[in-house]
């Protein structure tokens, strides 16, 4: 079971208190892990011992996802407040300036942080904010209707479908270029996540202007794309080359959306590299 743990964070009409889960694992460095939209932290599970044998990881569910609680009543899902409530979640579990690894959402939220010298290390997986507007309808199309297919199905026919190679294909081929490798007890957990995140609509809501532009001088920052990234299509990896000129840009031959489960011993060599 994921710890939990309640602690305050500031914003502009005042302190104020969430909770969030996590999962803790290994010895060393500090890293901590951030899921991408409607999502939560066992995204990380394939890659999570590798990195815990050299890293002291933290995989925490973002705020409205996973098992952590939404954002306070009046508190925006957007990068000025959620950057701060991460933040005062490393203080609270005594992770000092830690590494970073994103992916999509988080690989925005990385980058965030390192922008803010709240970490050591970024290393942004497919990191939302470097589309076009057409990439971003796009994208924020494919969620929803991500949303409301998992909104539509009852659970035994969730459960079913994962039970296939064909099933978690259909389930969960927009995020995954190998779909038949996620386990069914994953696919169904994952599918769960998505229909229950009650910050999902904020979350899309907030990102609608969002576009990092900014360079991130004060931090070493990997940026890594999968070549068969169906939702954020890899270009964008290009546009994120340029605003982060400093940045090192890694393809991820055959990975998805969500790369971790695809390979994951590419991925955590590209964490790990990207976080010495």
């Amino acid at each position: 079971m994921p710890a939990r743990i309640a602690f305050t964070f500031r914003t502009t009409s005042g302190p104020r208190t969430t909770s969030m889960a996590y999962e803790r694992r290994g010895a060393g460095e500090p890293l901590l892990l951030l899921h991408g939209i409607g999502h939560h932290w066992q995204a990380w599970e394939p890659v999570l011992d590798i990195l815990a044998a050299e890293r002291d990881v933290i995989a925490v569910d973002l705020p409205g996802f996973g098992a952590s609680d939404g954002l306070p009543k009046g508190c925006a899902y957007d990068l000025s407040t959620v950057a701060p409530v991460l933040g005062a979640f490393c203080q609270a579990v005594g992770f000092a300036r830690p590494h970073v690894a994103g992916n999509s959402l988080g690989g925005l939220l990385a980058l965030e942080l390192g922008r803010q010298e709240l970490v050591r290390s970024v290393t942004a997986l497919s990191p939302a904010g470097f589309w076009s507007e057409g990439e971003r309808r796009y994208a924020f199309g494919t969620l929803r209707a991500m949303r409301g297919a998992a909104l539509s199905m009852p659970v035994p026919v969730i459960e079913r479908l994962s039970r296939t190679p064909v099933g978690r294909t259909v389930l969960t081929s927009t995020i995954y270029a190998r779909p038949g490798r996620r386990s069914p007890e994953a696919v169904v957990a994952e599918t769960l996540a998505l229909r229950e995140a009650s910050g999902f609509h904020q979350t899309l809501a907030a990102g609608r202007d969002v576009l990092f532009r900014e360079d991130v001088p004060g931090v070493p920052v990997t940026v890594a794309w999968g070549t068969r990234d169906r939702l954020l299509l890899r270009r964008q990896g290009v546009r994120a080359k340029h605003a982060l000129p400093g940045a090192r840009l890694v393809r991820l031959p055959g990975c998805g959306h969500v790369p971790m489960n695809d390979d994951p011993a590419l991925v955590a060599r590209v964490i790990l590299d990207g976080s010495r």
